[in-house]
């Protein structure tokens, strides 16, 4: 899978992703993360990217010729033109399932803007998708960009030495993952839970299981609306409901 990224500080975004999980599976060529000067493709001598706002106000725009300019060129080395994600706090939240749906791409583009945002035409020319992170502003769409490329390449077949991880962390099937343990068994006086030692596997699937969906209704009890439980499952999750209920009433 390949991962285009438009933005004003490249080495920000080679240097963020070349370590780590992305960093080896970039050696392994399995993702591949190019990142576009914008800047490069400014016809101003000085090579500048922004202006003033038409109509007054705070800080400045970056130009729409440069950014197109920088795309098009893509397009043209590609021989085709990729879905482009603008990283903006207007777009829809970024979550798993858009993850899933953006790694069956074969090619997508980032494009992070900074300062006061990005001229109009230039969006309304190349945008395909507007994505947030989150209801908050930065700096710029560097950071953002680079999450989504995380969340979206553990996905690509091969990353993960555990391909199975990627299908059992957090928000599988809508809930939140189990929690996890390791050596010494007892650390300061908590124990590892006793079913995780018994080696039955059923029975840690099923524990696991429970504590996903008791660990979702305790944090984001959002998420259960649409998570695929079991029958007996939802009886769990009764259980805690008219627990806690009877917990009140107390």
């Amino acid at each position: 899978m390949n991962f285009h990224v438009m933005t004003l500080f490249p080495e920000m975004v080679l240097e963020g992703l070349g370590t780590s999980i992305t960093g080896r599976a970039m050696e392994k060529g399995l993702i591949s993360i190019e990142a576009v000067n914008i800047r490069d493709y400014s016809e101003e001598k000085h090579h500048h990217v922004d202006d003033a706002p038409y109509g007054g106000g705070a800080g400045m725009v970056m130009q729409p010729g440069p950014v197109c300019g920088c795309y098009e060129d893509l397009c043209r080395k590609m021989g085709k033109r990729p879905r482009v994600l603008y990283m903006t706090p207007q777009g829809r939240v970024f979550n798993q399932s858009i993850a899933r749906e953006l790694a069956g791409e074969d090619d997508l583009v980032f494009l992070c803007g900074h300062y006061e945002g990005i001229d109009e035409r230039a969006l309304e020319e190349i945008v395909t998708d507007y994505l947030s992170i989150g209801d908050y502003v930065l700096t710029g769409g560097e950071l953002p960009a680079m999450v989504m490329i995380d969340c979206i390449s553990r996905l690509v077949p091969g990353v993960l030495n555990n391909d199975a991880s990627a299908e059992i962390e957090s928000f599988h099937d809508n809930l939140l993952e189990y929690p996890q343990y390791t050596r010494p068994e007892v650390f300061r006086d908590r124990r590892v839970p006793e079913v995780l030692l018994s080696g039955h596997h059923k029975n840690i699937e099923t524990w696991r299981r429970e504590q996903s969906i008791k660990r979702t209704y305790e944090r984001r009890p959002e998420l259960l609306e649409n998570a695929n439980l079991s029958r007996k499952e939802q009886e769990y999750l009764a259980e805690l409901r008219s627990g806690e209920r009877a917990d009140e009433e107390d």
